[in-house]
């Protein structure tokens, strides 16, 4: 009997991760040039996949690909592959599904890291504690034992951060030239580095909503996510095409005041149950993009807890809004807090972020700190977009008019993604 069963669950595993080839056509349906195209596959539909070829069939080119376990269940969710296309073109692909031919690993165009600060290392940029997802319990702050504050991410033309603690903020690292760099500069370059024209941390961002984070509203102002029973952050995917990190924050109270850490006696008091639900924020960065997707999920659409986000105001800076979701400002700030700010330069950044036209409950009007916004969840999932430039880089742009053309375009993608069909 246990030889039967044995040989039973083989014969089950072989079919469950068979071989099988879909076509695939991916269509333009705009009269502009796309550069950089996310084509992702549900394989929900496909059993077990363990490997994929995905190839374009008019050059029969292999593609750089990646299969993603969104949900760490063992199983990949997702397949994913970038493509370019001209205005109206469409092009067709192939993948095979668990074929005999061993696809090849090609060079990441992106890159994430994750680190606890280790206080034996004196250089910033030389920490060494790897790893890959953290969480804590209620009332704990690890901002200062990880390393640049929490999950750090890049292409060749970005890199951004997200801080693990209570605020969440998106905070933003700007490139002077193309090139992955975080894992020499660890988002802190030395001196050397900043001389052979690495980049740097390039925005202040305090408790604003630095580029596009979520936050609570309760009504009259955006409020912090303090009262979680697990708050965790985890890197989902490092490559070759995109990288994408979590935010989970497990029984979240909205709205409620800071806790105190469970160790001491403030922190033993009864816990409220009542009222609580799991948000779930996953960052999306795809190579050769400098915007990033945010998808947000909720655990009890009933619970209907009200939202904001936006950017925040650099000072002196230049906004534009089509008042419909876009939103986005161009202006010169110190990228630290003032007693920090020795060895640093003002930078000129442009910040944009957009919204889904009918998630928008208002847009407020700019304060000292923000353009914010009050959105709500049609659903459990929420899907919006953020982005920025530098005026350092030598491949971006320059002025405040040339990124808000930028942004109006961004938008019109999209507004119209690209078109695909699985045959």
């Amino acid at each position: 009997m246990k030889r039967l069963s044995t040989a039973a669950l083989l014969l089950a595993i072989a079919f469950a991760a068979q071989a099988a080839t879909i076509q695939v056509e991916v269509q333009n349906p705009s009269k502009f040039q796309r550069d950089c195209v996310p084509v992702v596959i549900d394989l929900s539909a496909y059993g077990l996949v363990n490997a994929a070829i995905v190839s374009e069939k008019a050059s029969a080119r292999i593609l750089p690909s990646q299969l993603d376990d969104l949900d760490q269940d063992g199983r990949p969710d997702e397949l994913c592959f970038l493509t370019a296309l001209a205005p109206r073109e469409s092009k067709s692909f192939q993948v095979e599904f668990n074929g005999t031919q061993q696809p090849e690993t090609p060079e990441s165009e992106v890159y994430v890291e994750m680190l606890l600060s280790n206080k034996k290392v004196k250089e910033e940029n030389k920490h060494d504690i790897y790893i890959s997802s953290l969480t804590v319990e209620r009332g704990v702050n690890p901002y200062n034992q990880l390393h640049h504050h929490g999950a750090a991410f890049e292409n060749e033309l970005v890199a951004y951060r997200i801080y693990f603690d209570h605020r969440q903020t998106v905070d933003i690292y700007g490139k002077y030239h193309k090139g992955l760099e975080l894992r020499q500069t660890q988002f802190y370059p030395d001196e050397a580095q900043k001389q052979a024209g690495f980049g740097d941390d390039i925005l202040w961002v305090g408790n604003t909503f630095g580029l596009g984070t979520l936050r609570g509203y309760d009504g009259q102002q955006p409020t912090m996510l303090h009262d979680v029973m697990h708050r965790s952050q985890r890197i989902v995917a490092r490559g070759p095409v995109r990288t994408i990190v979590e935010i989970s924050d497990e029984g979240w109270l909205p709205n409620a005041p800071a806790v105190k850490n469970p160790l001491t006696n403030d922190g033993k008091q009864p816990i409220q149950t009542e009222g609580r639900l799991d948000l779930t924020t996953r960052y999306t960065l795809y190579a050769h993009r400098r915007d990033c997707q945010v998808d947000v999920f909720i655990s009890d659409v009933s619970a209907a807890p009200r939202f904001s986000t936006g950017i925040i105001n650099v000072k002196n800076s230049v906004e534009y809004s089509n008042h419909h979701g876009l939103r986005g400002c161009w202006g010169t700030d110190w990228p630290v807090s003032e007693k920090d700010s020795v060895g640093h330069k003002r930078e000129t950044v442009g910040l944009g972020i957009c919204l889904p036209q009918q998630s928008v409950v208002s847009e407020w009007p700019a304060d000292s700190d923000n353009y914010g916004f009050e959105i709500s969840m049609r659903g459990a999932h929420l899907c919006y977009h953020i982005t920025f430039g530098s005026d350092n880089e030598d491949f971006g742009y320059h002025s405040a008019d040339d990124w808000f053309e930028y942004l109006r375009q961004w938008k019109r993608e999209i507004d119209t993604p690209a078109r695909m069909t699985i045959h």
